[in-house]
């Protein structure tokens, strides 16, 4: 038979605890106060013991909360992981998880209780990144699609009006051109600060009114990307991707329309489809000279899609975009290894980048097919 445990000892234990241990008589007043509470709130014992244990809680209402929970308990006067908030000696609130019992003497009656407190914050940030990184997932997908439609029309827009304003007129449309611009840049700049807070593993907040607090998504000081530039209209033999066949695949209706517009005011021939089977069966039956394609689709992701049409058309070039900022499941990585060059990462795509991937895109093609130029001879006169 083991000997009992050293009373001493089982206290040294408590009082070595990093947790919070507190005991109260059954008026409420600190008989106990452990080193862990000394480091977590800040009091020195003397300051507390003897006091009210509303001190420690804030108010009154909180600690009676606490015993009532006990006193209803269906374990008898024990409770486990009961929340609530502690006010440290400077008056910040930590919230903490309570795991106590009341205390009774040898004839029953109720003598005081004992709490095992743990501070919570910490489980409560980890809790807040990782909400927050499923937010920022599904965030930048729902937000960076329709921008994408909202870039392409806007591009579209600023090409159909400046033929027809006056020098002075469009120097007021090009300001409200570029406040559009400037406003798509804020947004994106907010989805981006939540996935560097998700994945930054650093939950920050600040106070929006008294006593109320948000998360920090203030974009972070950074240089200005500049979605568009303004299009001048083009002179007529400036369209080098005319005749070009574009096959547009994306799920989102308003992309795949929005890209097909803005490709067709580049005079290129353009195909949609919303599903990778559909594209699948258009490139088998219409000449392609380039793919531009999401990656999350339904069917089958970019990858699997890139590499149908690597094994049948291992020629045509395929570009692949995405709204998501975290390439989650290593799409675009995987598909560059298998040969991918032309990846445009992130949604809203720059129209201007899009035109001079197709343009390098075009040349490459056109110079294979050319094939190799002969070597120079020496001639003799």
């Amino acid at each position: 038979m083991l000997p009992s445990p050293d009373p001493k000892y089982l206290e040294r234990l408590i009082e070595s605890s990093p947790d919070i241990v507190i005991a109260v008589d059954n008026e409420g007043t600190v008989i106990y106060y452990n080193d862990g509470a000394r480091q977590n709130l800040g009091y020195a014992p003397a300051e507390i013991i003897g006091q009210n244990c509303a001190l420690i809680y804030g108010s009154i209402e909180e600690a009676r909360k606490v015993m009532k929970a006990m006193r209803e308990s269906p374990e008898h006067g024990r409770i486990a992981s009961f929340e609530t908030v502690f006010r440290s000696k400077g008056g910040e609130p930590i919230p903490v998880a309570i795991s106590g019992s009341l205390i009774y003497d040898e004839q029953g009656s109720e003598v005081g209780s004992i709490g095992f407190a743990r501070d919570i914050r910490r489980m409560r940030r980890r809790e807040q990144l990782a909400t927050a990184g499923e937010i920022a997932v599904s965030l930048a997908h729902e937000i960076n699609n329709p921008l994408e439609s909202i870039i392409n029309n806007l591009d579209l827009l600023s090409r159909s009006v400046q033929p027809h304003l006056s020098e002075a007129d469009k120097v007021v449309e090009n300001e409200r051109l570029d406040s559009i611009r400037t406003s798509i840049e804020r947004v994106q700049a907010i989805v981006r600060r939540l996935d560097e807070m998700a994945r930054g593993g650093v939950y920050e907040t600040r106070d929006y009114m008294e006593g109320k607090r948000m998360a920090d998504l203030a974009p972070r000081q950074s240089p200005p990307q500049q979605i568009s530039s303004q299009i001048a209209p083009a002179a007529a033999e400036d369209w080098p991707l005319t005749g070009m066949a574009i096959l547009v695949v994306d799920d989102d209706p308003s992309v795949v329309n929005s890209m097909a517009d803005l490709l067709r005011a580049e005079r290129c021939i353009v195909q949609c489809a919303t599903r990778p089977s559909s594209a699948l069966g258009i490139l088998r039956n219409v000449k392609i000279d380039a793919v531009i394609s999401d990656v999350v689709m339904p069917e089958m992701d970019g990858y699997d899609f890139y590499l149908r049409v690597k094994e049948e058309m291992p020629n045509l070039p395929v570009i692949l975009m995405t709204a998501y900022y975290y390439d989650k499941d290593h799409i675009m990585k995987r598909a560059r290894l298998r040969g991918l060059e032309g990846a445009i990462f992130k949604k809203p795509i720059n129209p201007s980048k899009l035109r001079a991937v197709l343009i390098e895109a075009r040349r490459k093609v056109q110079a294979a097919k050319a094939g190799p130029r002969p070597a120079k001879t020496a001639t003799s006169i």
